[in-house]
């Protein structure tokens, strides 16, 4: 059973939450994590900064080798265009794999082309946020993300 706390808002939390930010800009990265983490986001923030990273981590492989791949994130922010591997490619083999097929992935993306979020859809996506410039704006969709999938959605017993 998971212990729970409450964050902002009033929502219950499980404090063992993993979430796993994967972003190439380093400033995107930066607020994103930050943001989190003033949201008292309880459990551990992991970052990947590129498409080959995330699913080395999710694996358990490379430079994560050995990491207990049973503890899978409770949600993954997963941005599209990604160097060495893309957001999408990320997607497909998370959706591929029964070990990450479960896994909510929210694509947090800048775009705010029909083909891009049709296509993340289609691959599996559990949600699309588009990236807001306005910093207040941003903070409020990252309170919003992580109270529904760390206080309100129900994930299966799996993750």
């Amino acid at each position: 059973m998971a212990l729970l706390k409450t964050g902002p808002c009033g929502v219950a939390q499980r404090m063992n939450d993993l979430i796993l930010v994967v972003e190439d800009n380093p400033d995107h990265l930066e607020l994103t994590v930050l943001t989190l983490e003033e949201l008292s986001v309880k459990g551990q923030i992991a970052v990947a900064r590129d498409g080959v990273q995330a699913l080395d981590f999710l694996w358990g492989r490379g430079e994560h080798a050995g990491r207990d791949t049973r503890r899978q994130p409770s949600f993954v922010l997963l941005d599209m265009k990604l160097p060495k591997l893309s957001g999408l490619d990320v997607l497909r083999s998370l959706r591929a794999d029964p070990l990450t097929a479960l896994v909510p992935v929210i694509i947090l993306s800048s775009s705010s082309e029909q083909s891009d979020i049709q296509a993340c859809y289609q691959s599996g996506a559990n949600s699309f946020v588009r990236k807001p410039v306005d910093f207040a704006e941003f903070t409020e969709k990252i309170n919003r993300l992580q109270g529904y999938w760390l206080g309100v959605n129900e994930p299966p017993a799996a993750l």
